[in-house]
């Protein structure tokens, strides 16, 4: 028994960050875009250290085939600033899912992340396509499987497994 425990504090040189895949057809915004971003602060690695950019690379793809629950698609209004006296601009969900798909994806992850220095440079591993085609296949990518509750496949064939086990 090892009665000197130390805890080993990681330095941002040493970190070995690992690049990812989410295919966003057919899920939520939301879920997708909260487990995007704990993988972007890097909150998924065992080291993770609130104050050093712990995060993994994510590629978004697909980013045209998501949806909003409910009455969001038509309610749903994004809002940005030209910089002008009087330029503010609004557009509707629909409107911005066909001109700009990306964008949607991109604000929501974003939105999420630390609003600091911090957050902006864990931004910068984030690349969302329309398509389902992405220019990443040199990094090799692991491809994150999402179950319709925004849960990774492991995860949620974790808790089947338990609960086959209890109910046996």
């Amino acid at each position: 028994m090892n009665l000197n425990q130390t805890t080993t504090i990681p330095s941002g040189k040493d970190i070995k960050r690992k690049w990812f895949v989410i295919d966003a057809a057919g899920q939520t915004l939301g879920r997708l875009s909260s487990h995007a971003a704990s993988i972007l602060a890097g909150k998924t690695n065992p080291l993770y250290t609130p104050y050093i950019d712990m995060g993994d690379h994510v590629v978004v793809i697909n980013a045209e085939k998501i949806h909003l629950t409910g009455m969001k698609g038509s309610q749903k209004l994004y809002r940005r600033y030209t910089g002008f006296p009087g330029g503010l601009r609004e557009e509707s969900y629909v409107k911005l899912l066909a001109r700009r798909p990306e964008a949607i994806l991109e604000q929501s992850i974003k939105g999420m992340l630390p609003k600091s220095k911090l957050g902006r440079q864990m931004a910068t591993k984030l690349k969302v396509y329309k398509g389902a085609e992405h220019p990443h296949h040199a990094q090799q990518p692991i491809a994150l499987d999402m179950h319709r509750t925004g849960k990774p496949m492991e995860l949620h064939n974790k808790k089947k497994q338990e609960h086959s086990k209890q109910s046996a």
